[in-house]
């Protein structure tokens, strides 16, 4: 429901209605699940397909990739094109890609479909934070993405061990047609709640100086690099802290010490949307970079007593989930005419942070240890905090082109 001017009536978070606001946040965690519930998953589908652990590694490699690639070209079309048409297109893809994954009938067409998965969900996260925010009012528009983007981090320890529940009593396949029939059924409301579009940013003024030393292009990339970096030192504890809790002969502390970490990280981004929406979106993120490498250190030395671990655990992840919110709410500050394309590079810089985490991290784990690659992400972090900058003039959006 609206109102005579366009504004959507009800109780609004930014100068959204509440159901927006949820609607993007189910999008984000369902699509999050699809993301995290791969892992847990493999062990069924290399016994359904009689393959090594390896070979069905390939699946989470090429979902990675095709995201990757993907989703700087879906970012474009968004931005050139209805967002709203592209969001449910995607959507409708991501469903049909999981329907492929649970029918496939041998490992090439359950990777295909998995190809086609990250493409489609390249396409989709970027999409929902280009249109909350951009719908958003300005001084509320990082605690509006950051409300939406708890939908992740909640798939990140919710939608994922539920859905290895799932593949544990009904089935890996089951997963897969429940995902693709809640982001099927959710299609239909986003074709219809992004009608009405938001007024035009303000053009700069004639002969306006330029925002920064750098190219658009040259500060787009730098500004996307932080999250690379940002992406390493986060991942490379997370992906590997399962490990070396089970080769210390900590297995029943897994499960709640990840509920902690999710906590931990929901509540940061949170925290992190309202600092950058309150204060200055670089000194925001700097800040948390800073506290990352911190953290990530003090879980390094505090990693052999549980409770303490538990403790410095739930810190790190809030410092380094404040990160994200003021990340998004700086780009799109920057580039408030290329909203979504911004917002997929910054998802790809994602990607490319994780990817990389992962492929150094196993060899360094088994050379030195867990704790000496907690070190290694934490000097990642302070890096991030020397090259994150880029200083939007708020107030002033550039033309788009």
């Amino acid at each position: 429901m609206c109102s005579s001017r366009g504004e959507p009536a009800g109780d609004v978070v930014g100068s959204l209605s509440a159901g927006p606001v949820v609607l993007a946040w189910l999008t984000q965690f369902l699509v999050g699940t699809d993301l995290f519930v791969v892992a847990p998953l493999l062990p069924h589908i290399a016994a359904a397909f009689s393959l090594s652990a390896a070979s069905t590694g390939l699946l989470v490699t090429a979902f990675s990739i095709a995201y990757v690639v993907a989703s700087p070209l879906a970012g474009r079309l968004s931005d050139r094109r209805d967002r709203a048409t592209v969001l449910v297109v995607a959507l409708v893809l991501f469903s049909a890609a999981n329907v492929g994954t649970a029918l496939a009938p041998g490992f090439g067409m359950l990777l295909a479909a998995r190809v086609v998965a990250g493409a489609a969900a390249a396409a989709t996260g970027p999409t929902v934070y280009a249109l909350v925010s951009t719908r958003a009012r300005p001084q509320s528009r990082a605690q509006v993405l950051a409300v939406v983007g708890s939908g992740l981090l909640t798939a990140l320890w919710v939608g994922a061990p539920a859905g290895s529940l799932l593949g544990r009593y009904v089935g890996w396949q089951a997963a897969f047609v429940i995902l693709a029939a809640g982001t099927f059924l959710l299609a239909f409301p986003h074709a219809v709640v992004w009608r009405a579009r938001p007024a035009p940013a303000p053009v700069a003024p004639a002969g306006a100086p330029p925002r920064a030393g750098l190219s658009g292009a040259g500060l787009a990339l730098r500004a996307v690099a932080v999250t690379t970096l940002w992406a390493f030192a986060v991942y490379t504890l997370y992906t590997f802290l399962a490990i070396a809790l089970h080769a210390d002969g900590r297995v029943t502390a897994v499960t709640w010490l990840l509920v902690v970490y999710g906590v931990g990280a929901v509540v940061g981004g949170q925290v992190g949307g309202r600092l950058a929406d309150r204060g200055d979106a670089v000194r925001i993120t700097r800040a948390a970079l800073a506290l990352t490498a911190v953290l990530e250190a003090a879980v390094a030395l505090l990693f052999p007593v549980t409770w303490a671990l538990a403790c410095a655990l739930g810190l790190f992840a809030c410092a380094a989930y404040g990160f994200f919110p003021a990340q998004q709410r700086h780009l799109v500050d920057l580039f408030p005419g290329r909203a979504t394309a911004v917002l997929s590079w910054n998802n790809s810089a994602l990607f490319v942070g994780l990817s990389l985490a992962g492929a150094a991290g196993g060899p360094l784990v088994h050379a030195a240890g867990y704790r000496t690659l907690l070190f290694l992400g934490a000097g990642v972090a302070v890096a991030g905090c020397f090259v994150a900058g880029g200083r939007p003039s708020r107030g002033r959006p550039v033309r788009r082109p």
